[in-house]
This record gives C-alpha cells, structure tokens and sequence, in this order.
C-alpha cells in the first residue's frame, strides 16, 4: 500500500511539473476508487496540485476531506489562498492553525510583502521573532525586501545584526536582499561593505549595487560594471538597464558624470552599452530597448531615440512616454504634441505618466494656459500631476496662481508630499510671503514632514529669503539626517543675507561633518569671495575644486570667471576659461563680462567675435555683457552697431546699456533720441546712468530732467538728490545746492552712510563714515575659512 501511495504521489508530482489538469483529476478519481483518500501524504500533494492548477475550491474540498491533518496540510492550503492573493483567507486559515512552524510564518510573511502589504507583513515577522521561531534566509530576504521598499533603514539594520547573529549574513540569498535594502535606503556605504563581504557576488549582487551608485555616485557605477564584466559574470538585461541610467544627462541638462581623469564619462558610453546590448542578443528585449530610448532621449539624441523606436519589435506606453518627454526637453513642443497624437490613434490609452509628460513640456516651455487645460483634462489627477502643474506655475514665476491651485488641492482633500510643500514654500519665498510660508511650515509639523530632509531644505531658503535666517538656523540644528542639499541652503542662506563670516564657516564646517562639497557648494562660496573681491579665499577654494575633480564642470567654472574678474584678476579668469574642456554660452559671457568690468573692452570684443565665429549664437546676456564692454572702453560706435544687428527685441538693460555708452562719451543727442524711444521711461536705472554722466559732463539741463524722474518715481531715493547737487556745486550754484537740500528734508530723504573694507590676516577689516568722513562704525567679521 505504501509502495502504491508512493508511485502515485510521484505522478502527482509529474502534474504539478507540467500543470497537467485532466491527468491530475483522473489520479484524484484512482486515489477515490481505490480508498486511499485517508493517506494524509497524498492528500497534501492534491492540494499542491490544485493550488498549482489554480483550482482553489478543489483544493480546499480536499483539505476539508482529509481526517488527520498534519502541519504539511495547513501549510498547503495556507500557500495555495496565498498564492491567489487572497490574504484574508489565508490571514483566518494562518489564525486557525493548531500548530505553526517557519514554512508556515514565511508563507504569510512572504505573501503579505509581495502583494504590497510590506508594514503588515513586518508585523507578521515581529510576531514570529516574539513567538521564538529562528527566521530562514526566505524570512530575512522578504523582510529585507519590506524594509527597503519602505525606506525603513532603522529595522533592516536591526534585522541585519540578527542575520550576522544567527550566521546567515553571508548567505548569498539573505546578502543579496540586504544589499538591495540598503541601496533603496540610500545607504551606500553599508551596501557597499554588504557587497564587499560576499564571498562570491553574482549578478544580482552587482546589478544591486550599480543601481544604488546611479543615483548618488555615477563614477563608481561604472567601476563596479566594469569589474563584473572583467570577473566574467553574467550581465543580463536588468543589469544594462540600470548602467544605462547612468550614462544619461540629469534634469539641469548637464551630464550626470564629467571626467574620464577621475573615472567619470560622458553620455558617449550610452552609445557603447548600446553596442554591448546588441553583442548579447539583448536588441529585442522591451524593458532594455525603453532603457535605450530614455537614455537617447535624456540626453537630447532624438536622432538616435527615432531609430530605436522605429525598430522597436514591440511598442509599449512607456515607449510613447519617453518620446512624448524626449521632444518636451528639446523644446520641440508640436513634435511632443506630434507623439502624443499618434499614441492615441495607434489605440494606447494614455496613461498617468503621459499626462505629466505632456503636462511637464507646456509649463517648461511656458504654455502654462495649455498645460493648465492639459491639467483640467484629467479627470482624476494624481500627486504626480497636481505636483508638476504646480512647478509649473513656480518656475513661470506665476505664484499667485501656484497658491490658489495649492488652495483647490487643499480643498478637494487631495494628500500632498514633500515635493508639494518644497514647490509651494519656493513661491512664497518669492513673494515674501511670510505669514504664508509660516502656514506651510504649520503643514509640515501637522503632517510630520518638518523633520524630511527635502521639506527642512525648503524652509531654509524660504526663510531666509524672507530674512528671517535665524530661524533657517534653528531649522537647520534640527534636521536629524542632515544631507548635502540641507547644508547648501543654509550656506547659500548666509550669502543671501550677507553674513559672509558665516558662509565661511558653515562651508568648513560641512566638510568637518564628512559632507562632501557639491558644484553648488562651491558656486555658493566662491560668490560669496567674489562679493568680498577677496581673492585669496578663492584662490583657496580654486585649489579644493582641482582636487575634488569639479574643475571642468560648467557651473563652477562660471563661478571661478565671476570670482576672479570681480577681484579684478582677470589673467586668472582667462586662464580659467581657457582651460575649460566644453564652454556653453554662460562661460562665453562670464568671460565677456568680465572683461567689461575691467575696462579690456577690446579684449570682450575680441571674444564676442570669436564666439561667433565658432557658431555660437549670443543669448539676451551675451549683448549686455558686450554692450557693457563697449560702454566702459569707450567703444561708442563698435557698441551702436551691436545694439543694431540684435535680431530680439531690446530690453531694458540693452536700452540702458547703449544709453550709458553715449552718455558717457557726451553724446546726449543720440540718447535721447533713443530714451524718447524706448518703451522702459518708468525704469530709474535709465535715468541714473544718465544723470551720473550728466554730472561728468555738466549737463545741467539734461541732469535736471533725469534727477527729477528719478525723484517722481521714487522721492526717498537719496542718490537723485546728491547727483544733482554735485552738478550745481561744479557749477558754483550754492542756491540750487541750498534748495535741493532743503527738498531732501522736506521729503525726509536720508543719505546711507558710505562703507569700505580690506582683507588682513584673513579677516575682513569693515569701516563705515559718516558725511564729515569720520569713522562711526569699526567691525571686525569673523575668522574666515582657512
């Protein structure tokens, strides 16, 4: 009977292989026919059957049949309810059990956390540990799972502690789930010493670690990609996908990575892990092919992005969503609107992520009209889009309507995220808004989120551009986590509120605290020595950026022309803009303009030609950066003709700059003919170019007239005042002078006293005088950074 049972729990077996239904029935109908139904054995493997077949009912009908059931029987009915996603079931099944062992725990925990349930299946697991049941590798891999889909780094540590005491952490599955915990908590030390201690790292372990390191270090994602291929193991479709990541361009435009030097590469290698994918068969693999086209498309190639979509052996919706959004980066908006068209006549429903696509290309290229019906077309927007239409509103400088779309969203009782509050905290930082922000500030508390890392970033800036920068400071001392974006606010926070000893300080205390300068740090702090003209600081962080390997990026190169054409050092902003491998337009002009505040006008004209000559087309800050130029050198006629050939139409500072060049070379004719012109009349920067070159060249009446717009537009304005008072002095006029001042006391006008400063022994030595040239105020900043 025993041999009989045996043989045909073996054909059962061979049905649940091959999920063979009818062969299965007919071996249940034997096991009925020959009364063997009261063999448990045999039983639990119908129920297996059943369960791999997809019959629950049958298989819940054997389990009630069965007389003695054992732990393996409650076990097989608990897995088949669970393998169905009926969790409820399986939740009153697991709660009737007379008897539990690990398989049992691991099948609801397992259960739980793969059908989303991640908190409720970490319950389940502290109900194990408590119960005294010793977890399995299949236990800690589901909780690792769990913890790093919840970012709940605190428990998967402590879960990790147990899996060293119990000697599982060396488990390639347990480690492998580890090192995924950890990478999705963003904790890439401790994943990269998990992966470190693994005795053999296949390729789950490496594509883990690749996928982590794109997201925060791009440079090492590439050195861990290459030693997987050097060590020979496998690289599959997952893994090319997550290295494909890494060779695209962030959101700013500029490459996620900068120099081959320092391990860095540029978009090019997308293109040779495109040939590596082919060389593997990997061409027709869907997931891969959207991969390439993201990458394509991220880094502006849509040349290269049509190809692969045109050959695509499938088209899927995120196919159609990245070429929806590649065309919104370009700023080529009728080919986004082109795509979106086709989608919907190839019938693919547009899904979430379309929206937001197409939502995210009309307010990024400032159709916030059609966004905001692209908007109002979705009839159940997601975070995703209230988000995105909000930035929108943000970035366009549109925040009243950023506030009152925050307001409906409110409303409407639709939830917020921390991108939310960041995005509205940035509008009412831009309108000084302070009570607002305050309300905002109450938000967060009320939902728990002052404390995230992103939201604390915001109510930094917002702060202290409304000048309350104490308060950013207690903020600041109170972020648990602080991250590097945390310590940019505050520093840039400092800058903007000129405390400049501090700037210093925080930047030397944020590399103390092991956080490692950003680009944005260094923007921050070298304008902060270009503000000061206080070379020898910037001199100092110069010699940091060469060592930290920033020195080609284009943003801190920018700064580095800035800093050291407004401490007059010009040779040394040359040899900087000299030395940088890729010059975008902001380069070109930093260095135009710092020649125009040197007066070398021959020099920037030199310059704008060349960068002409080589094609690159002068943007709105190019002509004022030049015009400035021509105005300082006196380069009157060279400055008319540049004013003339702009194709866009002049703006006010293009207006004031050709105004200041004519005035200053005593040409008044001329700019007034264009002041009567130009339509910025309201704009007093104008009129005191004006008026200051009238005092220069003692054109009174042409003074009087510019001192008196200056006065009607804002009549507490000293400078008018004084300007004009110096042109009647010049001139012997002591009754003009006499009644100006009388004007000034009447209007309760003011005069700020004048300051200066030096550097000395790297201290910044500040004097502020009154009118009779007697020092009132003696200041000495704080210790600057060494």
């Amino acid at each position: 009977m025993h041999t009989k049972a045996t043989h045909l729990a073996n054909l059962l077996q061979s049905c649940i292989d091959i999920k063979s239904h009818l062969a299965g029935k007919l071996l249940h109908a034997h096991i009925l026919r020959n009364g063997l139904l009261s063999d448990t054995f045999l039983c639990n493997r119908l129920i297996e059957f059943y369960s791999k077949c997809g019959h629950i009912d049958s298989a819940h009908k054997v389990f009630n049949k069965i007389s003695r059931k054992d732990i393996y029987s409650w076990n097989a009915i608990l897995n088949c309810y669970c393998k169905v996603g009926n969790l409820e079931q399986a939740h009153i099944l697991f709660n009737e059990m007379p008897e539990r062992n690990t398989v049992s725990w691991n099948t609801l925990i397992s259960s739980s956390i793969q059908n989303g349930f991640d908190e409720r299946g970490l319950k389940f697991y502290y109900r194990m540990h408590l119960e005294g049941f010793i977890p399995t590798r299949f236990t800690l891999a589901s909780v690792f799972s769990a913890c790093g889909v919840l970012m709940d780094f605190d428990h998967g540590s402590k879960c990790h502690a147990l899996a060293i005491k119990i000697g599982l952490d060396k488990n390639m599955y347990v480690g492998n789930s580890l090192l995924c915990m950890y990478t999705k908590c963003k904790s890439i030390g401790h994943a990269t010493q998990v992966f470190g201690e693994l005795s053999e790292p296949n390729e789950v372990s490496f594509t883990a670690l690749i996928g982590g390191l794109s997201q925060i270090d791009q440079v090492d994602a590439l050195q861990i990609f290459r030693l997987m291929h050097r060590q020979g193991i496998r690289i599959d479709s997952v893994t090319l996908s997550s290295i494909l990541g890494v060779c695209t361009k962030s959101q700013t435009g500029e490459s996620s990575i900068f120099y081959e030097d320092y391990g860095v590469f540029t978009c090019r290698h997308g293109k040779l892990v495109h040939g590596f994918t082919i060389k593997l068969g990997y061409e027709n693999d869907l997931h891969l092919s959207n991969s390439l086209l993201d990458m394509y498309a991220k880094n502006g190639n849509m040349d290269s992005a049509e190809i692969i979509f045109t050959n695509l052996p499938t088209i899927s919706v995120v196919s159609w969503n990245v070429m929806i959004a590649g065309y919104g980066q370009k700023c080529e908006m009728e080919k986004s609107v082109d795509y979106f068209q086709r989608m919907k006549l190839s019938g693919f429903e547009p899904d979430d992520v379309t929206f937001i696509n197409m939502l995210s290309s009309c307010v990024k290229h400032g159709y916030i009209e059609e966004g905001r019906k692209m908007f109002t077309s979705i009839s159940c927007p997601s975070l995703s889009s209230w988000n995105a239409m909000l930035s929108g509103y943000t970035q366009n400088g549109n925040h009243h309507e950023a506030l009152s779309l925050f307001r409906d969203m409110q409303f409407g009782k639709f939830k917020f995220d921390r991108s939310t509050l960041a995005i509205i905290l940035s509008s009412c930082a831009n309108m000084g808004l302070l009570e607002g922000g305050k309300q905002v500030h109450a938000t967060s508390l009320k939902n728990c989120c002052n404390s995230d890392k992103y939201v604390a970033s915001g109510l930094i800036g917002f702060y202290s551009k409304c000048k309350k920068v104490e308060t950013s400071k207690i903020i600041f001392d109170r972020v648990p986590e602080m991250d590097i974006v945390c310590w940019n606010s505050m520093i840039s926070g400092f800058l903007l509120n000129s405390l400049d000893g501090e700037v210093f300080i925080f930047f030397k205390k944020m590399r103390e605290n092991g956080m490692s300068p950003t680009h944005f740090s260094y923007a921050i702090v070298l304008n902060c020595c270009a503000k000061l003209a206080s070379s020898d600081q910037g001199r100092q962080i110069h010699a940091q950026i060469v060592g930290c390997g920033y020195i080609n990026d284009v943003f801190v190169g920018s700064s580095l022309i800035h800093m050291y054409s407004k401490c007059g050092v010009v040779d040394g902003a040359r040899q900087c803009f000299d030395t940088m491998p890729n010059k975008n337009i902001v380069i070109w002009n930093e260095m135009i303009h710092g020649y125009a505040q040197n007066g070398r006008g021959e020099e920037a004209l030199w310059l704008y030609r060349k960068m002409i000559e080589l094609g690159m087309k002068p943007d709105s800050i190019t002509f004022i950066a030049i015009l400035t130029a021509c105005s300082h050198s006196g380069l009157v006629d060279e400055g008319i003709e540049i004013f003339n050939s702009m194709k866009e139409e002049a703006f006010l500072d293009h207006y004031t700059c050709i105004i200041d060049s004519l005035s200053r070379a005593g040409r008044f004719k001329e700019a007034e003919a264009i002041l009567d012109k130009m339509p910025y009349k309201d704009d007093p920067i104008v009129w005191e170019v004006l008026l200051s070159a009238c005092r220069v060249h003692s054109n009174v009446s042409l003074g009087r007239r510019a001192a008196e717009e200056l006065i009607r537009l804002d009549p507490h304005n000293s400078t008018p005042y004084l300007l004009l008072a110096n042109t009647y002095t010049s001139f012997g006029r002591w009754d003009d002078v006499r009644a100006l001042r009388e004007r000034m006391s009447d209007n309760q006008v003011r005069k700020d006293p004048a300051s200066s400063w030096i550097e000395y022994r790297n201290q910044m030595q500040v004097f502020m005088v009154d009118d009779g040239l007697d020092v009132v105020d003696h200041h000495k900043s704080r210790s600057s950074y060494k």
